[in-house]
């Protein structure tokens, strides 16, 4: 079915029918629209969704990068919910007149302020418990005596002489180090997440190393050789003995979920 004809269906169907019908274009953003309460106006997302347990049935439209434009138009759906890289395909949906939402979920501020305004574009009265759940997450976990510099890895394996991603400016994750009462190892001028070599990991020298560990997608990582890699690295966190393996399915996430993530992370530094 060409796209010309999806439309002309598209806008039959939705005349006949006033239901919400969402697409979501990330996992996070599914997550969060479950938590809204809004399952039952879900009718596709992307790659990877996999909380809740329910959203693993829901019919794909593509990858996080990728999503596809005629499977989209095929769900007819009211509204497509994506995120700042997806603007070039929102901006393509409006063409069609279905109504699109831009989120960013950056910081632990985006995070809060993409629950309030998805609450408001699908009548949903969820977004005040689930901001006050990350609220209460950031004063509860907030204590600590002996503040610290910490650097947060993405990802473990044995071989570190390749490139290493960490979590770097004007991200949720450094949001949470402050929060824990401490500082980001990591003090260049790169938002996002910046790659180092070894070499500039021993220069930036953190106090504390957290690596975030998945075992659904590195499952084949010989954990002990890992770390001993990393504690041979002559750094503060080897000296001290303050370099950890973090495995939990949200830690990437930000969605609500990131309330779980504050409270698993400050418990780490703060221990």
């Amino acid at each position: 079915m060409s796209i010309k004809t999806l439309f002309i269906v598209s806008l039959f169907v939705l005349n006949l029918s006033a239901n919400e019908r969402i697409i979501s274009l990330s996992p996070s953003l599914t997550e969060i629209l479950f938590a809204l309460e809004k399952k039952e106006s879900i009718v596709a997302t992307s790659s990877y969704s996999l909380h809740p347990q329910e959203a693993k049935k829901l019919p794909i439209i593509g990858g996080y990068q990728n999503p596809n434009l005629e499977k989209i138009l095929s769900y007819l759906p009211t509204l497509v919910v994506g995120q700042k890289h997806n603007q070039a395909l929102l901006d393509k949906l409006k063409h069609f007149n279905i109504q699109t939402l831009s989120l960013e979920l950056k910081t632990l501020d985006d995070i809060k302020n993409s629950i309030a305004t998805l609450a408001q574009a699908t009548n949903s009265s969820q977004d005040k418990q689930l901001i006050t759940n990350i609220n209460n997450a950031l004063k509860q976990n907030s204590k600590t005596n002996e503040p610290h510099s910490v650097m947060i890895v993405y990802g473990l394996r044995e071989d570190l002489r390749r490139a290493t991603y960490i979590a770097g400016h004007n991200i949720f994750f450094e949001d949470i180090i402050h929060a824990c009462g401490h500082t980001n190892a990591y003090t260049q001028n790169i938002f996002g997440q910046p790659s180092l070599s070894y070499e500039n990991i021993i220069a930036t020298n953190p106090e504390q190393i957290i690596i975030l560990h998945s075992l659904a997608t590195e499952a084949n990582v010989d954990v002990k050789k890992a770390l001993e890699n990393w504690y041979a690295l002559p750094t503060k966190a080897s000296k001290n003995k303050k370099i950890s393996i973090v495995d939990e399915d949200y830690l990437h996430i930000p969605s609500h979920r990131v309330a779980l993530t504050i409270e698993r992370l400050c418990r780490e530094m703060n221990d």
